[in-house]
């Protein structure tokens, strides 16, 4: 084990104009005049180059001058006027090349903005470029054959998880306070946890949807942000909701606190497919279980009793999934070649061609879950349980130069609690403990709802984090 040390811990808060706060407190200073937006542009571009050399979390940047002359003029508008971020690199940004992480292919520069990048402009944000992913989102951590991997900020020698591991690694190191993150089997949640920070999946058609998650058999993914507070989250939710609300689905309106309601919760210590937890990740569920109890909430235990299929049908539709962005890589670039696609890719896709004519029957099962989810939820509200099966692992332990079939092993034993909401739709939240592990990295919880639930998890979380502040990188 890697003994912790200072110097593998990196982060960019100083005595500027971002200072230590959020994206609430800052957008407020900005408001009141304490500071311009253009300034802030300038520090936090200032910052992402202090920590960038250490982290690798950028795949590309806007023009910093014409970013903050954009800030300058949208102080008056929007919940996060002025307030510095990245959109992660598989979401087209006007005049930005999106490259989905992959070296199969060079990519171009977006001529418009996508759905969701929309949306997420109408909050306000000052957008400084865009964050590096794994090979089209496919690994629970951001790494790469040939290429530097994401590092996680509280000890470089780890992994900042995946996919929204460049989001993570710089909101965490305080380069910007939110950054654009997705989530087709955990891509929030999971570098939220590895990197102590909030991490929510919404509810699937909370948000706008790209053009991806609307041509898929069955929509996974939905997209959000990182975030150091919940008010943050809260109010990139809030904002949403104000460009463009599902009528759909109720309302979530702006959460600013925990709410006087008891609760109903249950809890799960193992994997409903059997994978069971490490001691660390067992101790931060049952010391939240605590917590939630000494505020006066009923906490169970509770079975999941999902297909007992489940991960082998999501790992089919998974390589489906590589193997059509094979067959229509084009579509991306005129030089894309599948070969070059990274080992994790290729073996998904190979696995499918294997299995492809079970497609039917997993989409049939893979649907069928959320009859299992609903009669878990009978009589509770929220369900408690790991993000992940064990603690965030070195860089290289899940690289996608490790055989296939050993890869695909360690992530199925990693990535065991995610999945089922993408699959049934329902919001899930990750929220960090105060605990951490020898080498000083962060252990999240994970809070999960029925459809549509979003303010029962952010009053849920807020609770949280006022009973047990989050801990500070730059202070622990």
């Amino acid at each position: 084990m890697t003994t912790f040390d200072e110097r593998t811990k990196v982060h960019a808060f100083r005595d500027d104009a971002l200072g230590e706060h959020d994206a609430v407190g800052l957008a407020a200073a900005i408001r009141r005049g304490e500071v311009g937006a253009a300034e802030v542009a300038r520090d936090a571009a200032e910052r992402v180059r202090a920590v960038e050399a250490r982290l690798n979390a950028v795949q590309a940047y806007v023009d910093v001058p014409a970013a903050g002359a954009d800030a300058g003029g949208s102080e008056a508008g929007g919940a996060f006027a002025g307030v510095p971020t990245f959109v992660k690199d598989n979401t087209d940004y006007l005049g930005l090349p999106t490259g989905h992480g992959s070296a199969a292919f060079t990519p171009r520069a977006a001529r418009r903005h996508a759905p969701f990048a929309r949306q997420f402009l109408g909050s306000g944000v000052t957008v400084l470029g865009k964050t590096r992913l794994p090979e089209f989102g496919f690994s629970p951590t951001t790494e790469y054959e040939g290429a530097e991997p994401v590092r996680n900020p509280w000890n470089t020698a780890y992994s900042a998880g995946g996919s929204s591991g460049g989001s993570a690694a710089l909101v965490a190191a305080g380069a910007v306070p939110i950054a654009h993150a997705n989530d087709g089997g955990g891509s929030i949640r999971i570098p939220a946890a590895c990197c102590g920070l909030v991490g929510l999946k919404p509810t699937r058609g909370r948000v706008v949807a790209n053009a991806q998650s609307r041509q898929l058999p069955l929509d996974i993914i939905s997209d959000g942000i990182v975030s150091r507070s919940v008010r943050d989250t809260a109010a990139f939710l809030a904002a949403a909701e104000t460009y463009w609300r599902n009528p759909k689905l109720p309302p979530v309106g702006r959460v600013e606190g925990p709410s006087e309601r008891r609760l109903r919760i249950g809890f799960l210590l193992d994997s409903p497919n059997g994978v069971h937890s490490d001691a660390a990740t067992r101790t931060a569920v049952t010391e939240t279980v605590a917590t939630f109890e000494r505020l006066g909430h009923t906490v169970e235990p509770v079975e999941l009793a999902i297909e007992p299929r489940f991960t082998e049908d999501f790992l089919t539709y998974w390589g489906m999934l590589s193997f059509l962005i094979g067959a229509t890589g084009r579509t991306l670039g005129a030089d894309f070649d599948r070969h070059r696609m990274d080992g994790l890719s290729r073996g998904l896709r190979d696995a499918y061609l294997q299995n492809w004519r079970r497609t039917p029957g997993v989409l049939r099962r893979l649907k069928r879950t959320r009859e299992a989810y609903a009669a878990a939820f009978r009589g509770l509200d929220l369900i408690l349980s790991p993000v992940l099966a064990h603690t965030t692992p070195p860089i290289g332990h899940l690289g996608p130069t490790v055989p296939y079939p050993t890869l695909i092993e360690r992530i199925l034993a990693y990535v065991a609690f995610t999945p089922i909401d993408n699959v049934v739709g329902t919001p899930s939240i990750s929220v960090p403990t105060p605990g951490a592990t020898e080498d000083g990295l962060p252990v999240g919880v994970m809070l999960s709802g029925r459809p549509g639930s979003e303010r029962t998890l952010l009053e849920a979380a807020f609770a949280l984090e006022a009973e047990r502040p989050f801990r500070r990188i730059q202070g622990s």
